[in-house]
C-alpha cells in the first residue's frame, strides 16, 4: 500500500504543476476553474468572530479544552485521538501533509460532525463525502528561507499556500472565513528527535511519541517529517504581520512551549468560565 501511495504522491507533484497553471490562469481571468467552488460557501461565514487553532503538542494535556465547546476551532492531523477525552468536535479539520493523511486515512475518512478541508492532492487517500472539501494547496511555490516564503492566501477558492505547518493552512482558511482574531493553542514548537531515527527528512517512529499529546500520535510505525521549528516560527510571524496589516491578530495562548515570538495570552482568561463567553 505504501508503494502505491508513493507512486500516487509523485504523480501528484506533476498534477500540482498543472493545478498551479490553472490557478494562475483563473486568477488572470483566462481560465474558469470550478473544482474548488464549494469553498465559496465559507467566505466570511464567521466574520467578526474569533477562532482557536489547535496544535497537537503535549501542552494540550495541561489545558481544559472543554472551554472550546462553543468556540470556532480548527484541528488537524491526528487530533482525532483526543476526541474521546473532550466534549466537542472541532468545527473544522485540516490535513495537508501526505504522511499523516496516508497513515490515518481510515480514521480521517470516518470522522463525523466536523467540516473537513484537505489539500487537493490528498484526495487519493482521503476520499470524498458530504463533509469533505478540497482546496488547491500550493506546496511547491517556494522553499524556506527564500524571501518569497511564505505567501498568504486571501482567497481559498483559488489556493492556499504551504507554510511548513498545517496550522498555517488553518490560519489562511480562518482569514477567508472572515476571522481576524486567532489564538494558537498546543503549538509547543519543542521537539525531541529520537537518536534512533533514520537519516533523511522522513522519520519512521520506533517508539512512543513524546512530542505530541498522545503517545500514538506518531507512535511506532508512523511516519513524520523532521520538524523545522525555525520555518514554522517564521510562518507564524509572517501570518501575524499580515493579520495586523489587515485588522487582525494572531496570539499564542499555548500553556508553556517555546513560541515566545508571538504575543502571549493567558488561555483561561480568554473565557468567562461561567458562561464560556469572552471577557469584556
Amino acid at each position: 500500500m505504501s508503494l502505491i501511495n508513493s507512486i500516487k504522491r509523485n504523480g501528484n507533484k506533476i498534477l500540482s504543476s498543472v493545478e498551479r497553471s490553472k490557478a494562475y490562469l483563473s486568477s488572470a481571468g483566462l481560465f474558469k476553474e470550478s473544482r474548488y467552488n464549494k469553498i465559496k460557501q465559507f467566505k466570511n461565514i464567521h466574520k467578526g468572530e474569533r477562532a482557536f487553532i489547535i496544535g497537537n503538542g503535549p501542552s494540550l494535556n495541561n489545558m481544559d479544552l472543554s472551554y472550546l465547546n462553543n468556540e470556532i476551532t480548527f484541528a488537524s492531523n491526528s487530533f482525532f485521538l483526543m476526541l474521546k477525552e473532550i466534549d466537542f468536535v472541532p468545527s473544522y479539520y485540516n490535513v495537508e501533509d501526505p504522511l499523516p493523511a496516508e497513515d490515518n486515512s481510515r480514521e480521517l475518512k470516518n470522522l463525523k460532525g466536523t467540516t473537513k478541508i484537505f489539500a487537493h492532492d490528498l484526495a487519493y487517500c482521503l476520499g470524498n463525502d458530504a463533509n469533505t472539501h478540497y482546496v488547491f494547496f500550493d506546496r511547491y511555490y517556494e522553499k524556506f528561507p527564500s524571501k518569497n516564503f511564505p505567501k498568504f492566501s486571501t482567497n481559498a477558492v483559488k489556493k492556499v499556500y504551504w507554510g511548513g505547518t498545517v496550522a498555517y493552512m488553518s490560519i489562511q482558511l480562518a482569514y477567508y472565513m472572515g476571522i481576524r482574531e486567532m489564538y494558537l493553542i498546543g503549538v509547543d514548537l519543542n521537539y525531541d528527535i529520537p537518536d534512533s531515527h533514520d537519516s533523511g527528512t522522513v522519520i519512521t517512529s520506533k517508539e512512543d511519541d513524546k512530542n505530541h499529546f498522545h503517545p500514538s500520535y506518531f507512535g511506532k510505525g508512523k511516519r513524520w517529517h523532521l520538524p523545522r521549528v525555525e520555518r514554522m516560527e517564521h510562518s507564524f510571524l509572517f501570518a501575524d504581520h499580515f493579520l495586523k496589516q489587515n485588522g487582525g491578530n494572531l496570539y499564542n495562548a499555548t500553556v508553556g512551549g517555546k513560541l515566545d515570538s508571538l504575543e502571549r495570552k493567558n488561555y483561561k482568561q480568554l473565557f468567562d468560565l461561567n458562561t464560556a463567553k469572552v471577557r469584556a
